[in-house]
């Protein structure tokens, strides 16, 4: 017992970070409990728990105290954001420490938690110009066009029986994503499902809460077996990619994988080549970061067109009007989809995948917004109650495409790619999500494949009014009720026969 008081002791009356320029620090809500600081304020759904806070104590910058670790300082509108990420950017662009990187992601050798330097630069440009590039994308397009059409036919033999929508779209994301890096599709119907449960055990992973990323000193305990089980999962991920390596050369699709290979044998120039170990860590990145966030922003877009339907019904003239009903809409008619892209822009404005931007660290004391920020502490940025700022968007909690997405619209220049701090689901600044132009392109063309080949039904004794939309806080933003559907094919009956192979 005298150890225990001993430690509670010293984190009571351990010093706090001092200002030493002469500026004030950020609000806060005063009062913590020890070893826990303001934890507990974070309830059930941290995004709408710090934004409350951020109402009652400071509407930009909010400096909370979480565990035992450095200060973290929540970011809550587009003027702080704007503040931190347009001059102060390459001082918030490393990741703070935390179980996941080390465990799961190599210990910081993947493109999400590489510290920011000369590494992360070239892991970064290897997959910008690889994967994710207008040409890269274009390439691979022929790859999500045929998972789509497979998601499609099997909706369709479904003959309008209820399905459970979101489960169904993480197979198709996932097996494009597959077919991409991999050059095979992970989740195939009949067979063993290995890969679908350590992805699906990953997602779970990390979105537990880790009591020992909060406090470092209890860190050792692993009270939850958090640890026990991300190193067990590694280890089934290692194994996995080291199969997919060695049977690299067996001649399937092009894939992502192969590029990397051959770039781990040819790339020339002092510090240029890519590590087998980094290879593994951007292929766990892109597994983690690139199925559930489009599966489960797609299940928020068809629950806000069931709920909406004259927008749903001018949606399917326009899909209609460009591809017609003899055939399934393809990617290269997205240009041309005008409404589609405004209903998508609210979607992410609305439902950001990550309502709570992946976490930096202050590398160096610093100033913004007339406040002194000290070094080492954490940022973190509530994209979600930026995105529903009053002061920036009219009615922010009504789901309103046109009014603020097609052209003529007052805010319809406004983009999700970093550069208006007013809307930013994909971060912004240097450490903006990498796979932005694919995660938009598989959002749109999905949405569009489905609301082009179904009306969609809900149960019976449900009504578009009274569609459950709370949201559940895990590694994505979920839906709390999943959506249950029943799709009833709408265009010539041949285009639901093909399915991938």
């Amino acid at each position: 017992m005298a150890a225990v008081a001993a430690v509670l002791l010293y984190f009571l009356l351990r010093p706090s970070h001092r200002n030493r320029g002469g500026l004030p620090l950020p609000p806060t809500p005063g009062w913590a409990w020890p070893v826990l600081g303001h934890l507990p304020l974070l309830g059930l759904i941290p995004h709408h728990s710090l934004a409350a806070l951020a109402k009652k104590h400071g509407p930009h910058f909010l400096l909370l105290n979480l565990g035992t670790t450095s200060p973290t300082l929540v970011v809550s509108s587009p003027a702080a954001v704007r503040s931190l990420l347009k001059s102060l950017d390459p001082l918030v662009s490393s990741r703070p420490p935390n179980a996941g990187a080390t465990h799961m992601a190599y210990n910081y050798q993947d493109l999400v938690f590489a510290p920011y330097g000369p590494r992360w630069r070239l892991l970064r440009k290897l997959c910008n110009v690889h994967l994710f590039s207008q040409k890269a994308l274009d390439h691979f397009s022929s790859v999500r066009e045929s998972e789509a059409q497979d998601l499609v036919s099997r909706l369709s033999s479904s003959r309008s029986a209820a399905v459970t929508i979101g489960p169904m779209l993480t197979d198709c994301t996932t097996n494009a994503l597959g077919r991409t890096m991999l050059g095979r599709r992970v989740f195939v119907p009949g067979e063993g499902g290995e890969f679908r449960e350590m992805v699906l055990e990953l997602m779970v992973l990390a979105g537990v809460f880790n009591i020992g990323d909060f406090v470092p000193e209890l860190e050792w305990l692993d009270l939850q077996g958090v640890v026990k089980k991300m190193k067990r999962l590694h280890k089934r991920f290692d194994d996995f990619f080291e199969r997919m390596i060695e049977e690299n050369s067996n001649g399937g699709e092009m894939c992502f994988l192969g590029v990397l290979m051959a770039l781990k044998e040819d790339a020339d120039g002092e510090g240029s080549k890519i590590s087998r170990r980094e290879i593994k860590a951007l292929l766990m990145d892109l597994f983690t970061a690139g199925t559930d966030t489009s599966s489960s922003t797609v299940e928020w877009a068809i629950a806000e067109l069931i709920r909406h339907p004259s927008l749903l019904d001018a949606l399917q003239l326009e899909l209609d009007s460009v591809a017609g009903r003899d055939r399934l809409v393809l990617e290269s008619d997205l240009p041309n989809l005008t409404l589609l892209q405004a209903i998508i822009k609210e979607i992410f404005r609305l439902h950001p995948s990550t309502p709570l931007l992946l976490p930096r660290i202050v590398a160096e004391d610093c100033e913004a917004m007339g406040y002194h920020i000290p070094k080492d502490t954490r940022v973190l940025i509530n994209a979600w109650a930026i995105s529903r700022d009053p002061d920036v968007w009219k009615d922010p909690l009504e789901f309103k495409p046109v009014e603020r997405f097609m052209p003529g619209a007052p805010t319809a220049h406004m983009d999700v790619k970093g550069n208006d701090f007013e809307f930013i689901p994909f971060g912004a600044g240097r450490r903006i999500c990498a796979g932005m132009s694919m995660g938009i392109r598989n959002v749109q063309f999905l949405t569009a494949a489905l609301v082009h080949a179904f009306d969609w039904e809900l149960l019976e004794g449900e009504t578009p009014e009274k569609l459950n939309m709370e949201e559940v806080y895990g590694l994505t933003l979920q839906r709390k009720v999943p959506l249950v559907v029943k799709p009833k094919p709408r265009l010539a009956p041949h285009v639901y026969a093909n399915a991938a192979k």
